[in-house]
């Protein structure tokens, strides 16, 4: 249902109506109809399908959006900024994170990490968010060797860990420096 509503999805849709509606007018007749659907039915189509190649969907959110309004409010507004930017659709990138993953060096042109999902994390050691990637071309010793700088990119005062989950994948975990991610899960 989501893939349904994205933009690229209801632009084609729209489009899609409109040239049916103006092709169905020009064969029966009529001419004040089918002109203008035509004219604009066929170039909104067409953007559309521009849009549905070019789509990448948000990634996965475990925590419900209002489960942890107040905590993601009050910690780093950076945290909030960056789980918002990556739980919309984009267009025209490869992978959520690009400049960041690029400018962290972690970035392949040919097959990029890709982010899968995204969780709040909260408990005693404050706000957090877990990102699990799919490495793809990029090795698990490169995104290890970054591990300090992870921290300290997306917001200050924040400890990075990498926990690798097989032998394509990890779950990068940022929570305020000196805090474990054991046990808070999405807890408040």
């Amino acid at each position: 249902m989501k893939d349904l509503l994205s933009p690229g999805s209801l632009v084609t849709v729209a489009g899609g109506v409109l040239t049916v509606v103006g092709a169905v007018a020009y064969t029966t007749g009529n001419a004040n109809l089918s002109l203008p659907t035509i004219f604009y039915g066929i170039p909104i189509l067409l953007g559309g399908l521009a849009l549905k190649s070019s789509e990448l969907p948000p990634a996965k959110r475990i925590v419900p959006k209002n489960q942890l309004q107040q905590e993601r409010e009050a910690a780093a507004p950076e945290l909030g900024k960056l789980l918002g930017d990556v739980t919309r659709w984009r267009y025209g990138q490869k992978a959520h994170l690009e400049s960041s993953l690029e400018a962290l060096k972690l970035w392949d042109e040919d097959r990029p990490p890709q982010l899968l999902e995204i969780e709040e994390l909260h408990g005693e050691s404050g706000y957090g968010l877990r990102m699990r990637f799919a490495c793809e071309a990029v090795p698990l010793e490169r995104w290890q060797e970054r591990r300090e700088r992870l921290g300290r990119f997306f917001a200050k005062g924040l400890s990075a860990t990498i926990t690798p989950l097989d032998r394509d994948s990890l779950d990068l975990t940022l929570l305020p420096a000196g805090a474990s991610s054991a046990g808070e899960h999405g807890e408040s």
